[in-house]
């Protein structure tokens, strides 16, 4: 292909995944907002952001194979349409007692449109370069993708300012543009005919979804609840039953048996803690420049855009690290300097004071920034050029099944630590008993988004502000921890240099996988 014809093949699929890059984190802007007008508790808040990544988790594998069989550029237009036509349905939440089931609903759909146009667009991408000219193109196409997530701020803080549902509804102009440069870029991609594992699909969604229920629920739950250890129980159970499942079937939804290659398993684990911090941090970070310092839509949009100013330059220093000197070393790094970077925000959101936090977010933005690329790119090298959108569809199942446990499991820490917060700033302050203090937290931490901004109490501000300021701090080191178990995964299961499948490209011979527990140099 010749590089005229790459380069817009490259945009139009970059185009085509703009909607859900920007969806990343211009729905955390509003979320205040949201909750406000529409008298949501915050696990139901949570559930916004969680239900598009619980589809997208669920639902990737099955788009990355529906590709492969299909066609990619099919699936591409499809997902399009979908995604689109839920995001105006979003937009369109009545105010009344409907609005959480009905926004989670479609917020849903926006997740399968996402998952069925998200593997064939990378698959796409992939087999339209050359494994040594890859990870330059694959940065390319996160980087600029990336600086459109960073776009996700400052767009939501703007139109909050006038509805917070024209965040939903901006993506119906981009998702024209992308259908016009797909028509014009007329893409390609390599196809398996074959049949689609619906029996795997099944357990899939529903081992996905009673896991993740189960960490979200915990908020109301308790963790102590037969009902949230038996959801899941119920989760884990399934996705073992899937796996089993596909290792017994011809034309399994997923090929399990990649994760035989120990540098695509490794890889996939690093994803999974990495993703665990990086999805969920835009809300969390969202809920603090609001409910902490204060600040309205458009000030957390800016603030957001900070962790950007590290992330953008590291996935472009990342993409190169990789195709000259392999993913371990790059990998490595980012994972220790988003750990570091990580702690040192959390040991200063307490001072509320953007001044002395702004440097540790670029820090821990760079890290990240780092790794993801490679991380990525590296798994989809192991699987070999007729199995990119299986691969795809494994890895970025990984990234988004760890985004939506991370938010589940930081949304439980979150609350409970509000919770404990407030219980001892209220009998500290407000001389209130333990009992009394302890009620009035239970349910303020319910409504934790929105309360602090929206009272008439200095001192509940001020009160308020601690606690989301306290409860931030422990997210964070939550993601810290995450970020070191990465660290470890990818240090002591990477080898040093560049591996990759056979009949990845590039020259015969350079840069064959090892069969997987063949131990190299490192």
């Amino acid at each position: 292909m010749d590089n005229p014809k790459k380069t817009l093949v490259l945009a139009a699929m970059i185009l085509a995944v703009a909607m859900t890059f920007i969806d990343q984190t211009i729905v955390s802007i509003a979320v205040p907002k949201i909750q406000r007008e529409l008298h949501m508790s915050s696990v139901g808040v949570q559930w916004i952001v969680n239900a598009y990544l619980l589809a997208l988790a669920a639902f990737f594998a099955f788009g990355g194979r529906l590709a492969d069989t299909v066609g990619h550029a099919k699936m591409v237009v499809i997902g399009i349409i979908v995604f689109a036509g839920a995001s105006t349905m979003c937009g369109l939440t009545p105010a009344n007692g409907a609005a959480e089931a009905w926004m989670v609903t479609f917020r849903v759909v926006q997740g399968l449109g996402a998952a069925l146009m998200y593997p064939a667009s990378l698959a796409i991408v992939a087999s339209a370069y050359e494994v040594r000219e890859r990870g330059r193109a694959l940065a390319i196409f996160f980087g600029v993708a990336g600086g459109l997530t960073a776009l996700g701020p400052i767009l939501g803080g703007i139109l909050s300012q006038w509805t917070w549902r024209s965040i939903f509804w901006v993506n119906v102009p981009v998702a024209i543009v992308a259908l016009l440069l797909i028509a014009r870029a007329r893409p390609r991609g390599e196809t398996r005919p074959g049949t689609v594992d619906f029996r795997g699909l099944a357990l899939a969604v529903l081992g996905v979804g009673f896991g993740v229920f189960g960490l979200q629920q915990s908020q109301v739950w308790g963790w102590g609840s037969p009902a949230t250890i038996g959801t899941i129980v119920a989760g884990v159970v399934l996705i073992g039953a899937f796996a089993l499942a596909e290792l017994g079937i011809e034309q399994p939804l997923v090929q399990v048996r990649m994760f035989a290659i120990r540098a695509f398993l490794v890889e996939n684990i690093v994803l999974f803690f990495a993703m665990a911090c990086f999805l969920p941090v835009f809300f969390f970070a969202s809920v603090y420049a609001q409910g902490a310092l204060g600040y309205g839509p458009n000030n957390a949009g800016l603030f957001l855009l900070t962790f950007f100013a590290g992330f953008a330059p590291g996935v472009q220093v990342g993409g190169r690290v990789l195709d000259r000197w392999g993913a371990k070393q790059v990998v490595v790094l980012g994972c220790a300097i988003s750990a570091i970077g990580l702690v040192l925000w959390a040991n200063r959101v307490e001072a509320l004071s953007f001044g002395k936090q702004w440097w540790a977010i670029v820090v821990s933005g760079l890290g990240l920034g780092l790794m993801v690329g490679p991380s990525n790119t590296d798994a989809l090298n192991q699987a070999g050029r007729q199995s990119y959108g299986e691969a795809t569809g494994v890895t970025q199942t990984t990234r988004n099944f760890g985004g939506s446990v991370g938010l589940a499991a930081l949304g439980t820490l979150f609350t409970s630590s509000i919770a404990r917060e407030l219980t001892s700033e209220l009998i500290a302050k407000a001389h209130l008993s333990q009992a009394k203090a302890a009620a009035i937290a239970r349910t303020a931490s319910q409504s934790q988004f929105s309360s602090s901004k929206a009272s008439n109490s200095p001192q509940a501000a001020s009160i308020g502000h601690v606690a989301v300021a306290y409860a931030t701090h422990e997210v964070l080191y939550g993601m810290a921890g995450a970020m070191a178990i990465a660290f470890l995964a990818a240090l002591i299961g990477l080898r040093r240099g560049i591996h990759h499948a056979p009949d990845a490209g590039g020259p015969p011979g350079v840069g064959v996988q090892e069969p997987a527990g063949v131990e190299g140099a490192s």
